[in-house]
């Protein structure tokens, strides 16, 4: 099985909820201070440049990493035909040393929990830290324990269309509030066969005073959390937190 992006890239955006999008932009927009100059951004797992594209569009010089070369590429076709000069760079977010420095670094769609334990997690928040100017915003957003614990375990998705056919099954995983994700795709090949290719997601979240308290260790001085694109703090059954921290 494959461990990565590599097949998911070629139909991520099909299954992806475009609205989502609108709602990271959205919350970004409302948690950063105006300014008149323009601000150089980081997106981190940036994928298929939807994102980096938007943050484009609302004024941002905007640099755009991931760990897939097959979901830059996506990415490059997309900025090239919105019309936006991004920077996209193959690499990882464990280490930012080449990557230059930020007014703002953003990293959505719960790629943090992709990190293997909260060592990594502490890891990639020092490297933001190194990456960030003075006074500069790091926002992030992570599955919370209760999507974590009691929806994702027993998750099925089939996605069927034209050129593709997907599977989608979650399971709970051995480590404190992890799942595993199980891709399956049929795609369709140039000759009309269909080719079965199978990807593994393995993610991890933890509770919020850990990562609050990963952050002021990596030297962050102020954090919020809100929950759900909201500007509301997470309840109980919040499926998805949102930490703004500034250096």
């Amino acid at each position: 099985m494959q461990k990565n992006y590599d097949t998911f890239a070629s139909v991520y955006d099909a299954i992806m909820d475009d609205s989502l999008y609108d709602k990271w932009t959205a919350f970004s927009l409302r948690h950063l201070p105006k300014s008149r100059e323009q601000q150089q951004l980081l997106e981190l797992a940036c994928g298929t440049g939807i994102q980096s594209v938007r943050f484009a569009q609302a004024g941002f010089e905007v640099t755009g990493l991931d760990l897939s070369q097959e979901m830059l590429e996506v990415a490059k076709k997309r900025a090239q035909s919105a019309k936006k000069a991004i920077t996209f760079v193959q690499g990882n977010m464990l280490d930012l040393s080449q990557a230059g420095s930020f007014d703002v670094v953003t990293c959505y769609s719960d790629s943090i929990c992709y990190m293997q334990d909260e060592i990594e997690v502490g890891d990639v928040f020092k490297e933001v830290y190194q990456v960030l100017n003075d006074g500069g915003i790091f926002m992030f957003d992570v599955h919370s324990i209760y999507q974590m614990d009691h929806l994702f375990p027993g998750y099925s998705y089939h996605e069927n269309a034209e050129e593709f056919a997907m599977v989608w099954d979650t399971y709970k995983a051995e480590a404190p509030h992890s799942v595993v994700h199980e891709l399956t795709f049929f795609i369709q090949a140039e000759d009309g066969r269909f080719l079965r290719f199978d990807e593994v997601h393995e993610e991890r979240t933890y509770d919020i005073l850990t990562y609050d308290i990963l952050l002021e260790q990596d030297g962050f001085r102020s954090f919020k959390v809100y929950a759900d694109f909201e500007d509301q703090e997470p309840t109980k059954t919040s499926k998805r937190w949102f930490f703004v921290a500034q250096k």
